[in-house]
């Protein structure tokens, strides 16, 4: 028969701490003022707070780890790098960068602004939408990196490592438990949630368009009539992209660029101090981009015009002296396989003329040591070019420095073993925020273990009262005991609900935490383990290192450890 005393000593669960008390007093007010009605149907959705990377704290004064000092620096949390694979930077003989999102870092207000008023243009003028369209407003900061569009249902989705469904919206109406559990958790095959039913925001360049995805698939379920004839939500996400690639081949957002960099493009001092410095350690360094040469060097002459300014326009590509090679309209991630055939061309870096380079170079498959060329500007080529261009013996001695996982970081370090480094502009807030939650995070942690006493004791009494043979009155004893745990379980698991909304919300109020989808890590930052060897928030982060740094990752550590080491 079931004992008593432990039970009755069971019972007596260890009380709410004040913070947590005074958390979920607050959380009362914000929670339903914070979130969006599940029947919002406005073309605008609702606003949310996405971890802003205009408020940050600026780039950096130029100061980098070799600037003198009297006294040795501390680098903030914001600023630090983060290592998931052992690196040790003096086997690194070359180091590339990407520019957009990497050395140049848009600002999201104007620039993600301007790419959705120009694709909703071409919406209206070139594939025939209601011009109504026009009148929609931007909110830069409802969507983040790590979702996943679900083109055939109009959803938008956040999942787990595990590729578990755990925030999903239909446009900007969140989906009940039972309909992700219908669209999404009913398959005997996992889905993979890729291409072609699915598209991947895993870029800062897409968060535009996601948006304006939701706002159609809102439009359209409530004005069926009112868009082209035809039209689901699988061909509206097609009419989008096919928006956003005529911007980008008319040149509409790189002009607006290239009229007024400062407006567009965040200034950081420490990209040149960081460049030199790591050619003085006696490393090759290399530019990669998709951009054209016009393009680039507008944004190359702006990142570097502290230090380029005051020599005049005959020195107008002085930017060039800080990179060994330079490789424009590269056509990543195809630039990354060795056998992609696209023909290599000298730029003309005055005109912007293009001159056939390949005769110069070699074959793809040609072992001849070539030395380092005085030519530094190309277009196109292959992954192959560049290692002859840079005299690279093994491709482990290259980091390369990226913002997009698929067409940065993936392919160079599965395809090539390239060491890689991932920039993650919203990182810099995300680990302010965590810092500030510790106290609520070991609140959390404490709710979900007095939950788990409760239910082991629940289901001692349930086994006991079908089971054992017990008195009538040992019996009515244990059913009211019963009642009260259940009633008990019901308020803890009210007060871990209530507690995780709002340390979601703190991250962001709809998608909560960048790097976690519930208590597991999010498929975003599954990624960034997987393929980047090293993040941080910005590329210059890399300049408060020394260049001949040893990075090593934390120790890793699985469920059974976290309570035996009482971590």
């Amino acid at each position: 028969m079931l004992s008593r005393r432990p039970l009755a000593a069971a019972l007596r669960l260890a009380p709410l701490s004040p913070p947590l008390l005074l958390f979920l007093a607050s959380s009362s007010s914000t929670a339903s003022s914070a979130s969006c009605s599940p029947a919002a149907s406005s073309p605008r959705g609702c606003s949310a707070l996405r971890m802003d990377t205009a408020a940050v704290e600026p780039a950096s004064t130029g100061a980098i780890w070799s600037t003198p000092s009297a006294e040795p620096r501390s680098i903030s949390i914001g600023k630090q790098i983060f290592c998931n694979r052992s690196l040790n930077m003096r086997n690194i003989t070359a180091v590339g960068f990407d520019m957009d999102y990497t050395l140049a870092q848009y600002k999201p207000e104007t620039f993600e602004a301007l790419a959705y008023n120009g694709t909703i243009e071409k919406l209206v003028k070139d594939l025939n939408y209601p011009e109504e369209l026009l009148t929609w407003q931007f909110d830069w900061k409802y969507m983040v990196r790590g979702l996943v569009l679900d083109k055939k249902r109009g959803n938008i989705l956040k999942m787990d490592r595990h590729k578990y469904v755990k925030v999903a919206y239909h446009g900007f109406r969140e989906m009940s438990k039972e309909e992700k559990v219908a669209a999404y958790g009913s398959t005997l095959i996992r889905d993979s949630f890729d291409e072609p039913d699915y598209a991947l925001i895993d870029t800062l360049f897409s968060l535009g368009e996601a948006y304006l995805f939701a706002q159609l698939v809102d439009f359209m379920d409530s004005n069926p009539g009112k868009v082209p004839s035809g039209t689901d939500y699988a061909l509206m996400y097609r009419d989008v992209r096919s928006a956003v690639d005529l911007c980008h081949r008319d040149g509409t957002l790189k002009r607006m660029v290239a009229k007024e960099p400062g407006r567009y493009i965040n200034e950081d001092l420490a990209i040149v101090p960081m460049l030199e410095m790591l050619r003085k350690s006696g490393r090759s360094t290399f530019l990669v981009t998709n951009s054209l040469w016009d393009y680039t060097d507008v944004v190359m002459n702006y990142l570097c015009g502290p230090y380029i300014s005051d020599l005049g326009s005959s020195h107008k590509q002085k930017w060039l002296e800080y990179f060994d090679v330079v490789i424009t309209g590269s056509s990543k991630p195809s630039f990354f396989h060795d056998d992609n055939r696209t023909g290599l061309f000298e730029v003309e870096p005055h005109s912007g003329k293009l001159l056939n380079a390949d005769l110069q170079i070699g074959s793809p498959r040609s072992n001849q040591h070539q030395p380092k060329p005085i030519h530094k500007v190309y277009q196109g080529g292959n992954v192959g070019h560049l290692h002859r261009l840079l005299s690279i013996a093994s491709s482990s001695q290259i980091l390369y420095v990226g913002d997009h996982i698929y067409g940065d970081i993936l392919r160079s370090k599965k395809v090539l073993g390239w060491r890689t480094m991932l920039v993650i502009p919203e990182l810099e807030q995300e680990v302010k925020l965590l810092s500030e939650s510790k106290s609520t995070r070991k609140e959390l942690r404490q709710l979900r273990m007095e939950r788990d006493t409760i239910e082991d004791i629940i289901h001692r009494v349930e086994w006991s009262l079908q089971f054992e043979n017990l008195a009538e009155n040992e019996k009515e004893k244990l059913l009211t005991e019963h009642a009260n745990l259940l009633q008990k379980l019901k308020g803890i698991r009210c007060l871990l609900r209530d507690a995780q909304l709002q340390h979601h919300q703190k991250f962001h109020k709809v998608w909560g935490q960048l790097m976690k989808t519930g208590y597991q890590n999010s498929r975003f930052a599954h990624q960034v383990e997987r393929f980047a060897c090293l993040y941080c928030s910005q590329v210059t982060n890399f300049g408060l290192y020394s260049p001949n740094k040893y990075y090593r990752p934390s120790e890793d550590y699985m469920p059974h450890e976290f309570d035996v080491l009482g971590l």
